[in-house]
């Protein structure tokens, strides 16, 4: 089960009841400062953006492709390690709002990984070092250290272990 917190709601569902669980002007701000970073492509100005006006805490040298598009209203929740490659037109979602409660869960990247394009990341979630993440995967679970995963559902292609082999198999070649 991923790690989130579950707040109940009452009457209405809790989309509705959105500027009671935060602020409107920092979802104004998020809004505004997401949008420039999606379309900028000086990946230095990218990070400071997310780093300095949305409180992520992102590695060094990780690298955010066009459109990416980080939680809107908890960006602060997300934490990307060093030497990351962030596929375009990814999403990171750190909330979920449902029909009678609503969720917020931090989610972590470990170093080195690499999420393909398309992708979405779901609350709760961590992702291990090493990991490689394929193209358009809905990212519902954690993601062991060094695996390969994809698909819709999400599924382990190889583990570490499983990668480490065939890496040796095509270097003896």
């Amino acid at each position: 089960m991923r790690r989130t917190k579950r707040y109940p709601v009452q009457h209405t569902n809790s989309l509705w009841q959105i500027y009671k669980t935060i602020s409107f002007w920092k979802v104004v701000r998020n809004f505004i400062v997401i949008q420039m970073a999606r379309y900028t492509p000086f990946l230095p100005v990218k990070n400071w953006l997310y780093r300095r006006c949305l409180a992520m805490k992102i590695g060094k040298h990780t690298a955010f492709a066009l459109m990416v598009m980080p939680d809107i209203m908890f960006p602060e929740k997300i934490t990307v390690g060093e030497n990351c490659v962030i596929g375009y037109n990814t999403t990171i979602l750190a909330h979920e709002y449902l029909i009678t409660e609503y969720r917020i869960g931090e989610v972590t990247i470990g170093d080195e990984v690499m999420v393909g394009a398309n992708t979405t990341i779901l609350p709760g979630v961590h992702i291990g070092n090493g990991a490689i993440v394929s193209a358009g995967t809905l990212v519902h679970k954690d993601v062991p250290e060094g695996a390969f995963v994809g698909g819709n559902p999400m599924r382990i292609i190889h583990t570490k272990e499983e990668r480490n082999v065939k890496t040796k198999q095509d270097e003896s070649r």
